[in-house]
């Protein structure tokens, strides 16, 4: 998988999310159930808008001082007798994985979830090379057993899918015999992982946050998968975005805080991990410890007005509050990052060319904003974000011809007083009793995903009642 997980247009996936009743509700689900946890786990913290500030000011401070930090990590962990290798690209970083994986002459390799080893489509990678690679976040493994289908949450990837479709999964391809229960499913998925831990010969994750001054990681999870992927492999690979650190692990307690909180409305996920090298004499871990740093487009992002969306700790949390994503599911966005996080991030890592619709699919009601627990202004980026897509017209030329008529009617009084005047004789040309039924441009795409079925009451114009207000008032 890469950072694309459909090539099909924007229209199509859009329109099978709002074609697909269970998605939807699952998601609406979701997020009443998450908004609701999340408040109560926040209230426990004391002031909650005190820690968004302090959880905002360390991730400002550490992309300010990035250089520093990451270099102080490599050189703690390299002390240790880990190795540390920065890639620029994708393709380096996958092919150094893959490098280290054939050297060692290593087959089966045990994974548990992480979002930028998809982004620099390590999977594709390592099994053309000829391993048998195996998903052990419960989610991530139902979604690979069911033909890789993508996820469609950054933290819940399989929240697209019922009981009923996960038994059929594991029926099909694992020869499950059991009911659709979730504790005999999860019970029969424990015993499969169990012995691909046991067989593997190298243990690849992810890294919420690397400790600078500690030369490790920390790993955040609910089901311990993290930790045996690390520990019982002879070789352990993490891989992390090069902005995912912290200096030490005051700051690292601040953000695991209000990462649980945010992500899953819990005070603390079951566990919270610190690991790296093996110390000399240890008889637990790794005998062998490596560190990729991805940048695959980060240092452009860290120098521009998008800067800010940097600091994101990966929760989730604008999307279980964002009402475009209740709507068309995760899948609708077409990469691994979906909700307002990824309308904004995955145009910076991926492109206008396939992903400039993504800033589009947003109310701009600034719930996103409001939940972040590092305070990224969300909604002011998807404005920013449309206004250089415009800037480099990469709009339909209807669309630049309304926007520009539109331009001169606003900023002209006498023009936008002639405007409203023609408007209500005017709308009868696109509307059928009191009803929006056709338009060209912006208007169809407007009348397309929104409820117009109940005819407008008939009333005057606002400027009619204005005016009539002021000669009743003398003014």
């Amino acid at each position: 998988m890469s950072l694309q997980t459909d090539k099909r247009d924007f229209n199509t996936r859009t329109s099978d999310g709002l074609g697909d009743p269970f998605m939807r509700n699952a998601v609406g689900s979701a997020q009443d159930s998450l908004k609701t946890r999340r408040l109560s786990a926040a209230t426990t913290l004391g002031d909650w808008e005190q820690w968004r500030t302090l959880g905002q000011q360390i991730r400002q401070h550490t992309l300010k001082h990035l250089d520093y930090y990451l270099e102080q990590l490599a050189s703690n962990i390299e002390d240790k007798g880990g190795h540390v290798y920065f890639a620029k690209t994708k393709e380096e970083a996958s092919g150094y994985i893959r490098d280290i994986i054939v050297q060692k002459k290593a087959k089966k390799i045990v994974k548990s979830k992480s979002m930028v080893t998809e982004e620099i489509e390590m999977n594709r990678v390592l099994m053309e090379a000829g391993c048998e690679l195996t998903e052990t976040d419960l989610g991530e493994y139902i979604l690979q057993m069911d033909d890789w289908d993508p996820p469609s949450h950054i933290v819940a990837p399989a929240l697209h899918k019922d009981r009923t479709q996960i038994c059929r999964v594991f029926t099909e391809k694992l020869g499950y015999t059991g009911d659709e229960s979730p504790e005999n499913l999860a019970r029969f998925a424990r015993t499969v992982l169990r012995q691909k831990f046991l067989e593997a010969d190298v243990g690849i994750t992810g890294c919420n946050f690397a400790i600078a001054n500690l030369g490790a990681i920390n790993l955040v999870t609910n089901e311990g998968n993290g930790d045996l992927t690390a520990a019982i492999p002879k070789t352990h690979i993490a891989v992390m975005g090069m902005e995912r650190i912290v200096p030490t692990l005051e700051e690292m307690e601040v953000l695991d805080n209000l990462l649980c909180r945010s992500a899953v409305g819990q005070k603390l996920t079951s566990y919270i991990t610190v690991m790296g090298p093996s110390a000399a004499g240890e008889t637990d871990g790794p005998e062998e410890f490596h560190l990729v740093v991805v940048d695959n487009g980060r240092s452009d992002i860290l120098g521009s007005e998008f800067g800010e969306a940097l600091q994101c700790i990966r929760c989730g949390a604008c999307l279980n509050v964002c009402p475009v994503y209740r709507h068309i599911g995760g899948h609708a966005y077409g990469s691994i990052y979906p909700g307002p996080i990824g309308a904004v991030i995955t145009p910076l890592l991926g492109g206008y060319d396939d992903y400039k619709e993504l800033p589009f699919a947003s109310s701009l009601c600034g719930a996103c904003t409001d939940v972040c627990p590092v305070k990224i202004p969300l909604h002011e980026q998807l404005i920013l974000h449309r206004q250089k897509i415009v800037e480099e017209h990469r709009t339909g030329a209807t669309e630049r011809f309304q926007m520009k008529t539109a331009g001169r009617l606003l900023s002209s009084q006498a023009l936008f007083g002639k405007a409203l005047r023609f408007a209500n004789p005017a709308s009868r040309l696109i509307s059928r009793h009191g009803r929006i039924v056709r338009g060209p441009g912006l208007i169809r795409g407007w009348i397309n995903i929104r409820d117009l079925s109940q005819p407008v009451k008939q009333q005057d114009s606002f400027r009619a009642w204005l005016e009539q207000r002021k000669g009743g008032s003398g003014q």
